[in-house]
């Protein structure tokens, strides 16, 4: 450990209500520092998303400081309200968390100290916690000077890219589990390898995850699937021995080959091509991934066959099963787990150029809905690149974007109009028949021309004028416009999706 003395001075900003919370603390005889992540992603050059504060104070003293504060919990930490003066209802723009240095006692259940105790120095509080990166601390000097206290190397650590446990990787991860996804998911986010004894410690420890609540372990891996590397995360899971105890539904897929059709890397199983699937997946939303990493999750189960014949008939169905009994496990939201099982069990859909219609896509878009239909786009280019295929859009890919935009637009109809058939029945006492049709025809062809006539008022003059003449002629010419601009409107459709 390295002598307390030992620190660097630096520039920093830090927040006013930040410094304002530490000098609060220190005017009071106490000592405060900022801690953790906060230190870690300035050091890195990255603008802090939360800020925590660490003292000596114990939380009721730290609440009789800042009244308007709050303590909910067992771990010493006080929610100081930051609020807005310059607002006139003074509202809450900030909760500072200051906590109590602390040590903790054994963890039975591997997610909580059976005691937690206040410790007297900052020295003990460091050591329990879990990353070398997150135990930088910022001591706030005379006129804002801050100084780096750095006792477990952190900053070589950030220096050489790398996650490593403070003190004994094995009790670190004994003390509370979620750690070791927590290794994985900052080696993800931050693009940092880890350090050997402290992988290793994670495959020694991985099956202590049984003991973390799915709450706890699906926003870890939302972090991780959602991170710049997902697909590395994956895989960091899967060696560290972590995959298999949150999602044994990937890992069977290890050892499973798939047909010809799937030619990804040199083993060609299931598991790989999810894996790569999540790699090349082009969206950023959580369900959309989640269906890229999940989309033939049901293969093993409906595998029939050996070699390039094997045959996966259904799997997108019993898929979307799985996929729903694995997000429910984890507590995944209601939406997304509707979001993601509907782009798992329509992945497979049919297009081909010259044999699905227009009717045919009408029905895909209701099946699906048009909101999904981009989404379903990109599942469906994650599975060709998962595969090994060069070219993430075919042709008949940007064919069926161009049918969805063209049967997606309202078409050029008389619907567009401010007024119907009963509006001209009513205004100008005709009966029902093809007159109402030819006049609203011609009512159309007119506001192609001139959209600023489409407003019921001067729509109902022109209609009262026409409806003397000789509608038959007047109609035919109507058709004929109408038809040629929806022909520009397709084609203008066709040129941005590059059709032909």
């Amino acid at each position: 450990m390295v002598s307390m003395k030992k620190a660097k001075l630096v520039k920093f900003d830090i927040p006013p209500h930040i410094l304002l919370v530490v000098e609060g603390l220190e005017s009071a005889g106490f000592e405060a520092y900022i801690v953790g992540g906060c230190v870690r992603d300035l050091l890195l050059g990255i603008e802090p998303k939360d800020w925590d504060v660490t003292t000596n104070a114990k939380p009721e003293e730290v609440q009789k400081l800042f009244w308007d504060s709050v303590y909910e919990n067992e771990f010493g930490t006080v929610g100081i309200k930051i609020r807005n003066q310059n607002a006139d209802r003074k509202e809450i723009t900030e909760v500072v968390e200051v906590t109590t240095y602390r040590i903790e006692s054994k963890y039975s259940d591997k997610r909580h100290p059976d005691e937690v105790k206040f410790a007297k120095t900052l020295s003990e509080d460091l050591s329990r916690r879990d990353f070398t990166v997150n135990a930088l601390v910022l001591k706030v000097g005379k006129n804002n000077e801050l100084e780096i206290i750095d006792l477990y190397y952190g900053q070589k650590d950030l220096e050489n890219k790398l996650i490593r446990a403070v003190g004994d990787a094995d009790e670190r991860f004994n003390e509370d589990a979620l750690r070791m996804m927590r290794a994985i998911r900052f080696s993800v986010t931050l693009g940092f390898a880890i350090e050997e004894k402290t992988f290793l410690a994670i495959q020694k420890n991985a099956n202590n995850l049984k003991h973390i609540s799915p709450e706890r372990i699906r926003d870890e891996l939302v972090k991780i699937i959602l991170s710049p590397t997902p697909a590395q995360g994956i895989e960091l899971l899967q060696k560290a021995g972590v995959l298999k105890i949150i999602l044994p539904e990937i890992e069977s897929g290890m050892d499973v080959m798939q047909s010809h059709h799937h030619y990804y890397g040199p083993y060609n199983t299931v598991y790989k091509h999810l894996v790569a699937s999540l790699e090349k997946c082009p969206s950023e939303k959580l369900e959309v991934r989640l269906a890229a990493l999940l989309h033939d999750v049901g293969k093993p189960k409906s595998k029939r066959g050996d070699g390039e014949n094997a045959t996966f008939y259904n799997h997108e169905y019993i898929g979307e099963q799985i996929v729903k009994n694995i997000l429910e496990r984890l507590r995944f939201s209601r939406c997304v787990i509707d979001r993601a099982t509907l782009l798992v069990r329509n992945h497979m859909f049919y297009y081909n150029v010259d044999e699905v219609g227009e009717a045919g896509v009408r029905r895909v878009v209701q099946k699906i809905g048009l909101e999904n239909i981009n989404d379903l786009i990109d599942v469906r280019i994650a599975d060709r690149l998962g595969s090994g295929v060069p070219k993430a859009i075919p042709y008949k890919l940007r064919h069926f974007k161009f049918m969805v935009e063209k049967v997606s637009h309202d078409p050029i109809s008389v619907k567009q109009l401010k007024l119907n058939g009963n509006d001209l029945m009513k205004e100008l006492g005709v009966e029902p028949g093809p007159k109402i049709g030819a006049i609203l025809a011609i009512l159309l062809s007119q506001v192609i021309d001139d959209p600023m006539l489409n407003d019921k008022e001067k729509l109902i003059k022109l209609a009262k004028e026409l409806v003397k003449s000789n509608v038959e002629d007047l109609c035919r010419m109507a058709e004929d416009k109408i038809k040629n601009e929806q022909k520009k409107e397709e084609n203008l459709i066709k040129k941005k999706h590059k059709v032909s």
